[in-house]
């Protein structure tokens, strides 16, 4: 799944997409004079930066498991999601900045070419969008080079909004206005990005799984009498790993316990990678009267 084929392709195709607009849109927000316009050409220039990160995060995480980085290389990817959450929050607060000054003091704005050259702009977007929809659910990298282009399909809308109204009631005021509204709707989609992202690098237990559903589980499994020190954790998107000790009966055999407790693992929660420690009662007995 991760770092697949398709996702690569995807993924470039919209990267050359985006850049090969980034430029004309910047020409058309200085010719109009319009904010929107700028704001949603410096947006498109942080997604190319975004693709192209995600992009490189993809192939770099194929990279196999080294001496020094024995679980190879996939956290890039989450640190690649992280890394364009905060290049989005980056963006809106110098939009917001931007349009505070325009908010006490409106330019003159070129209605026309602000409807002209957003409406080119939201073709792209949508074509990028449908490059990476479905891809965006399985990777949370993808994701966030999703949520960057949703952000400047977003802008585009606005900028069109803002065009009709200087357009037809000559209201300057729409061009910051939308601009802080656009500004807010990415603040809110991407939140989540950052957040899962920073779940899986503290090692956070994924918020789709639940830790007394498996602890039910492997105490379900004949001759498990107690389960301790029970870890489940992301490495990256869709791939959890869990590590735990099982207190087990002497009589147990232990590889049936632990064939059987891999298994349920995998076909119940998804969890392909365990380490299952076997602690027999009488052992664990003992050590607590010691203490």
């Amino acid at each position: 799944m991760h770092g697949h084929p398709t996702h690569r392709r995807t993924l470039t195709l919209a990267l050359a997409l985006t850049a090969a607009y980034c430029g004309a849109e910047v020409a058309g927000g200085w010719l109009t004079n319009s904010l929107a316009l700028l704001s949603d050409a410096g947006h498109m220039l942080a997604d190319v930066g975004a693709l192209g990160l995600s992009l490189f995060a993809m192939r770099l995480a194929q990279r196999p498991p080294t001496a020094e980085k024995t679980f190879g290389y996939h956290r890039v990817e989450i640190l690649a999601a992280f890394v364009n959450g905060l290049l989005l929050w980056l963006v809106v607060g110098l939009l917001f900045r931007e349009a505070y000054g325009r908010l006490l003091d409106p330019p003159p704005v070129h209605g026309p070419g602000m409807i002209a050259v957003a409406a080119i702009g939201l073709g792209v977007n949508l074509s990028s969008l449908y490059l990476l929809h479905g891809a965006h659910v399985e990777s949370l990298n993808v994701r966030g080079a999703f949520v960057h282009v949703v952000g400047d399909a977003l802008g585009s809308v606005g900028a069109i909004v803002a065009g009709v109204l200087v357009l037809t009631c000559g209201w300057r005021l729409a061009d910051p206005l939308v601009s802080i509204g656009i500004g807010v709707l990415i603040l809110f989609s991407s939140w989540g990005i950052v957040r899962e992202s920073v779940d899986i690098l503290m090692q956070g237990t994924p918020r789709e799984l639940s830790l007394g559903e498996i602890e039910q589980c492997l105490l379900a499994i004949e001759g498990v009498q107690r389960v301790h020190d029970l870890h489940v954790w992301t490495q990256t998107s869709g791939r959890y790993l869990l590590s735990a000790h099982l207190v087990v009966s002497a009589s147990a055999d232990p590889r049936r316990i632990v064939e059987t407790a891999q298994g349920r693992l995998r076909e119940g929660f998804g969890i392909g990678h365990s380490t299952v420690q076997l602690d027999h009662e009488s052992e664990c007995t003992e050590d607590f009267r010691l203490h």
